[in-house]
Formats: structure tokens, C-alpha cells, sequence
């Protein structure tokens, strides 16, 4: 029993803390610094928009209980190529520096989520 209580602790954090950061993205997505982000990546803006409103619900997916669990998996999937991608556009275009591999933290809380979710689900089977 403490050994599910810590994977549900460890699920809880690292998918609240993905949906801080996800989550109020979409308040924020018109915003100078988010359109000079964009158009810096050389990115179109309906790309912009396309991504920062399903970013806004994939979050809603991974931190609704209610949701099934093969829709929150292709949330998952979803932002892992979210997540990579960033890295590799900000390489590409900043190069080799810190601020390039900042995406990559939320892609280590993806997969401490991810991981959890799946062992607490195979738990809630048995």
C-alpha cells in the first residue's frame, strides 16, 4: 500500500506541475514574447495558434480523471513529439545553448507521469 501511495504522489506532482506549465500557456499565446517566439523559430502563426490551443487540451486531458485512458495516452504521445520538437527547432535556430534544451524538462515530467500513470493503472487491474 506505500508503494502505491508514493506512485500516486509521484503521478500527481509531475502532472500538476506539467499542467502549470501547460495550462495557462493558453492565456499567454497572444502575447508579444509568444509571438516573437514563433516568428524567431520562423514558425507560420496558424501553427502558433494550432499548437497553443491543443496544448490547452491535451492538458485538460492528462489532468481530467474522467478521461479514458487511450485518449490520455495520444495526449502523451503528443506532447513527447511536442516536447522533442522544441528541442530540435531551438537547437536549430539558437544552437548549442542552455535555454535550447529547456523542453527537455518538461519531456522528464512527461515520462515520470507517464510511467506512473501506467503502473497505477496496471496496479488498479491486479
Amino acid at each position: 500500500m506505500k508503494r502505491e501511495k508514493k506512485l500516486k504522489l509521484m503521478f500527481w506532482i509531475s502532472t500538476a506541475l506539467l499542467a502549470l506549465f501547460i495550462l495557462p500557456g493558453i492565456f499567454f499565446a497572444g502575447s508579444e514574447m509568444a509571438l516573437e517566439g514563433t516568428k524567431h523559430l520562423g514558425l507560420p502563426m496558424w501553427f502558433h495558434w494550432e499548437l497553443s490551443i491543443g496544448k490547452f487540451i491535451g492538458g485538460l486531458i492528462l489532468v481530467l480523471p474522467f478521461i479514458p485512458a487511450r485518449v490520455k495516452e495520444w495526449a502523451y504521445v503528443a506532447f513527447g513529439i511536442d516536447f522533442i520538437s522544441a528541442t530540435i527547432a531551438l537547437v536549430a535556430v539558437d544552437g548549442f545553448v542552455p535555454m535550447s534544451f529547456f523542453p527537455m524538462i518538461t519531456f522528464v515530467l512527461l515520462i515520470i507521469s507517464y510511467v506512473t500513470f501506467h503502473k497505477l493503472r496496471e496496479k488498479a487491474t491486479v
